[in-house]
């Protein structure tokens, strides 16, 4: 340690076997490491971790804001056993509006760019899509998708009711429209009141004027924006029209971190994170600033940083909102305070934030306690062999597949994750099947249980806990051939046969013939718990399987259908389908604006007007004798 540097950047622990024990940034890396091995002070969980290390890498950067993103990267790959590690990896939703000549109002998940307006992030894509169709219901914003936009040539039902100034149709310039947008724009930024006050001037003289069908308009755009300022207030009331409200509850060995959002001056509600704490280290189980800290450093390194962070106080750790504080502005390049002890507004919202927080944890421990017990009886039934290494049931997971097709069109496969006491969607997978015969089920799973367990038989990926089928000793059966042939435990194979009448609680697991023996099937009975988790997991593949066979099977109609018509190969179906959008818009598209896509001369366009529509071919009298190519 004598010789780390004055200066930030990541540091990594190892134990003994070479195994990652913590991932860690600091400002100054001689100062952060060396208070590790102090004699007093540290908490519980942190002294049990020093104990273990047998070594010590470091990385230096140039700032700590460097070291953050650098110890994220880390955390991901290294996967070490001592961080707080947040269980909610799902994107948050923003409020877009496009930089389009007439802008679209859009709900938008992923990466933000410059041309574009961005409001956000939203707690949860509820609260989005509520504030996208008051904001549509005010400011008469457009939401359909460009293919619809410029192919349309009468008004949506959007526009015949008005909740949509119809721009498609012509029915409002481009600088109206402009003006509606930048007043959409002052309300999502906390400006509700100048806004609010323009509408009312405008609905008394339009009043005044006799023009009571526009006054009427008027009327209910202002009560449409006031009823979102009382579905999203708490108001502020200073200049911190952007803020985060963080507050911890921690009860039973588990922790709830409850991030509450204000936007625009208004609050646009919770949303609840769960830490996962090791079941091995629960008896030293991480401190309030340990989590404040770590749900501050994974958060904020791929999100906006608010304008004021408002965090509970915490009298074990008095130098927590200065350390917050120092790496939020390094991130932000601009002060950022953290504030303990807010005040008025500020105080309600942290209250409320405080309350969310302990609601959620005891609704998350319930649902837990259930999960487990559910865990625990499926791992009684299914007896030794599928306990997970730790010996937690909740590390238990299940790989679970199905198959969907029409009458052998459109085959696919899904496998779906059962996880950390979960379904695991990030994970999901689906599988195109294809050179089969039609409808044959059997070669179908043998397809999908190849693709997806080569790379386990490679040493690439591990094996879940159990791999379930949706199918009887027929499918078991393939899904053990191909166990053997890849090398691999086929006794971690269930099958779940349907029961008589395809009835929820008559369904029975099957199990492979191994080495000649045949384990007895088990009916679980309608009210077993190991049941009710297992249903739900084959359930959920069987629906995944099912909205993705009737995607494709949708695309394929479509492709097909344009591939029968007279005159079109794959260059024309490739550019009608990007200038209209899809077959949907193609079909609404008159003759004429088919004629407007490059290589489409009127003839041929009259061709598949009269071809999508089913009417008799008729050649153009104008059109030249000429073959078309």
């Amino acid at each position: 340690m004598r010789t780390l540097p004055h200066l930030p950047g990541c540091y990594r622990y190892f134990a003994a076997d070479g195994t990652c024990l913590y991932v860690g940034k600091a400002r100054d890396l001689k100062n952060r490491v060396s208070s590790y091995f102090r004699r007093t002070g540290l908490s519980p969980r942190i002294a049990l971790m020093v104990a273990k290390i047998a070594r010590l890498e470091t990385t230096v950067t140039r700032s700590e804001a460097e070291a953050l993103l650098l110890e994220n990267n880390l955390i991901k790959t290294l996967r070490p056993r001592y961080n707080i590690k947040l269980r909610d990896d799902a994107s948050y939703p923003y409020i877009r509006i496009g930089s389009e000549p007439f802008p679209r109002l859009s709900y938008f998940r992923g990466g933000v760019d410059k041309r574009s307006l961005f409001f956000g992030p939203y707690p949860s894509s509820s609260a989005a899509r509520t504030a996208i169709e008051l904001v549509q219901k005010a400011f008469l914003l457009r939401t359909c998708d460009e293919a619809n936009f410029r192919n349309r040539t009468r008004p949506c039902l959007l526009g015949q009711i008005g909740r949509c100034s119809a721009p498609c149709c012509g029915r409002i310039t481009e600088a109206e429209y402009a003006l509606d947008c930048r007043r959409a724009e002052d309300f999502m930024l906390g400006r509700s009141r100048e806004v609010l006050d323009e509408l009312e001037a405008r609905m008394w003289r339009a009043s005044d004027a006799w023009e009571f069908e526009e006054a009427a308009r008027l009327r209910d755009r202002i009560a449409a924006l006031t009823q979102m300022r009382h579905q999203q207030a708490v108001e502020t009331t200073g200049g911190d029209v952007d803020a985060d409200v963080v507050a911890v509850a921690v009860r039973e060995d588990a922790a709830c971190i409850n991030l509450a959002m204000v936007r625009g001056g208004r609050h646009l509600g919770d949303r609840a994170m769960f830490p996962k704490i090791d079941a091995r280290e629960r008896e030293a189980a991480p401190t309030r600033s340990e989590l404040i800290e770590a749900f501050v450093g994974q958060h904020y390194s791929e999100l906006p940083v608010p304008q004021l962070l408002i965090i509970e106080p915490v009298p074990e750790d008095p130098e927590l909102p200065e350390r917050v504080s120092s790496l939020l502005s390094e991130l932000a390049h601009r002060r950022v305070p953290v504030v303990t002890e807010p005040q008025e507004t500020r105080r309600r919202w942290l209250e409320m934030c405080v309350q969310g927080a302990q609601i959620a944890l005891m609704r998350h421990l319930q649902q837990e306690g259930t999960q487990l017990a559910r865990l625990k009886d499926l791992l009684e039934i299914l007896g030794p062999g599928f306990e997970p290494a730790s010996g937690d049931p909740m590390d238990f997971s299940v790989e679970c597949f199905d198959i969907s097709h029409t009458q052998g069109e459109a085959t696919q496969a899904s496998c779906v994750v059962f996880r950390e006491g979960r379904m695991q969607s990030s994970l999901y997978r689906r599988f195109n099947i294809t050179g089969i015969e039609p409808g044959d089920d059997y070669a179908a799973m043998k397809q999908a249980l190849e693709r997806r367990y080569a790379p386990v038989a490679r040493g690439e990926a591990q094996l879940p806990s159990m791999v379930l089928i949706d199918g009887g000793r027929g499918q078991v059966e393939m899904a053990r051939q191909v166990f053997d042939e890849l090398g691999l435990d086929p006794t971690i194979i269930v099958g779940v046969a349907k029961g008589e009448g395809r009835k929820t609680g008559l369904e029975t697991l099957v199990f492979p013939l191994i080495d000649g023996e045949r384990r007895a099937p088990l009916t679980l009975g309608r009210m077993s718990k190991a049941l009710m988790l297992t249903a739900e997991i084959r359930d959920e593949a069987h629906r995944f399987a099912i909205t993705g066979m009737r995607a494709k099977r949708a695309k394929t109609r479509n492709t097909s259908k344009l591939e029968d018509f007279e005159g079109i190969g794959p260059k024309r179906r490739a550019k009608l389908l990007a200038h209209f959008g899809g077959m949907k818009q193609l079909k609404n598209a008159s003759a004429e604006d088919i004629a407007q896509v490059q290589g489409i001369s009127r003839t041929l366009a009259a061709k598949i007007y009269a071809q999508l529509h089913g009417q008799p071919l008729v050649s153009d009298p104008e059109a030249p004798n000429s073959q078309e190519s």
